[in-house]
């Protein structure tokens, strides 16, 4: 099982984000009633899960770089009590490359934090002003020479086919993002998100991202140039260097395995009595904290019925290189012949009784697994 610990403050809002974030500013009597909520929200779902081996403890956000590390070391140390912890487990805290969060580094590392992912988003100051981040390419590489000095795992992400950018462009960036030290990276395309800032700029004509071609052309230099450099892409936008530096958190939503997930919005999936359910807590944190005081565990729950359940075994398995078992899809009825006909158009391959999308098929995953699950 792994923990997700959501911590929605940030120093600012990005333009192309739509996660579940407020502005940090103001809100210091509120952040400490949020870590007090989710200590008590890991415990109630302890009440709930019962014992558990436990692999990964993720904080995520927002900016969880901007928690007291303090607050950090009680949540890994609360997880630890609550369930069992294997002996090799990751602790992941997302960060941002500002000076002021690299001067926590070792803090954190003292909390018991020893994965950094760190959002680079980009080592061009020109794109990272279009991008509204606080840091400027400088920053974000210290950062990272920083974190792979003090961190046993260092990931960094990166956001491709920005407006103007060029292949050979990227390409320089990718090699240089490697050669800071980190172990794996994640490079996500920019993606319009319905609601933000940048989809108003999109209407409005005052941005323009690449298009389909140039999009394509983009994510192959992606490719190409970390394969060259010894990652495998383990999962469409997740590249590691050995199976040692593989997320293992994000391993646990790929294969399917419970989460619990604590903090204002956050999601889970936990199996109770035989039963697959997903969990989602409150979005608004004055919500989110009176449903911990109401009712310890501060999430919802809704049964998974079996087609529900395979759908999501095909949309998450699919991404990665392991792919999905078919009896995992068995409630979806795939008639053989499609699976066939998509292996004859190079999209898949039948492997041990395993459905694995191909490196033709990455590209167009969503036309795909709609395909195969009917849709």
């Amino acid at each position: 099982m792994g923990v997700y610990v959501h911590w929605p403050y940030c120093a600012r809002i990005c333009p192309y984000c739509d996660f579940n974030v407020v502005r940090e500013r103001g809100r210091t009597a509120e952040a400490a009633a949020l870590g007090e909520a989710i200590l008590a929200d890991l415990a109630g779902h302890r009440a709930l899960t019962g014992p558990r081996r436990l692999v990964s403890v993720f904080l995520g956000g927002g900016t969880p770089s901007l928690m007291d590390p303090a607050l950090a070391a009680r949540i890994v140390e609360t997880c630890r009590s609550l369930w069992t912890a294997e002996p090799d487990l990751e602790v992941t805290l997302e960060a941002n490359p500002t000076d002021a969060e690299t001067d926590r580094f070792a803090a954190f590392r003292a909390a018991g934090v020893d994965r950094l992912s760190l959002g680079l988003q980009a080592l061009d100051d020109a794109a990272l002003k279009v991008l509204g981040r606080n840091h400027d390419a400088a920053a974000g590489r210290r950062a990272a020479e920083r974190a792979a000095a003090i961190f046993p795992r260092l990931s960094l992400d990166l956001i491709y086919a920005r407006p103007g950018q060029t292949p050979a462009a990227w390409a320089r960036e990718l090699k240089e993002a490697i050669a800071l030290g980190a172990e794996h990276i994640s490079p996500y395309q920019l993606t319009i998100e319905a609601g933000t800032a940048f989809d108003r700029a999109v209407r409005r004509g005052t941005l323009r991202p690449p298009g389909d071609e140039d999009a394509a052309g983009l994510y192959e230099t992606t490719q190409a140039v970390l394969e060259a450099a010894g990652f495998t892409a383990y999962e469409v936008s997740n590249h590691a260097r050995g199976e040692a530096a593989r997320s293992r958190h994000n391993l646990v939503y790929w294969r399917g395995w419970d989460y619990v997930g604590a903090g204002p919005g956050a999601h889970g999936r936990l199996t109770l009595a035989g039963a697959r359910f997903a969990t989602a807590a409150p979005k608004g944190i004055g919500d989110y904290l009176a449903a911990v005081g109401a009712a310890g565990a501060g999430s919802d729950r809704e049964r998974l019925d079996a087609r529900d359940q395979a759908l999501e075994r095909l949309l998450m398995g699919l991404r990665t290189d392991e792919g999905v078992a078919l009896a995992d899809l068995a409630p979806l009825a795939v008639p053989p012949e499609r699976l066939r006909d998509l292996a004859d158009l190079g999209l898949v391959r039948v492997t041990g009784e395993r459905l694995i999308a191909t490196a033709a098929g990455r590209p167009v995953l969503d036309r795909l697994t709609a395909e195969i699950a009917g849709g």
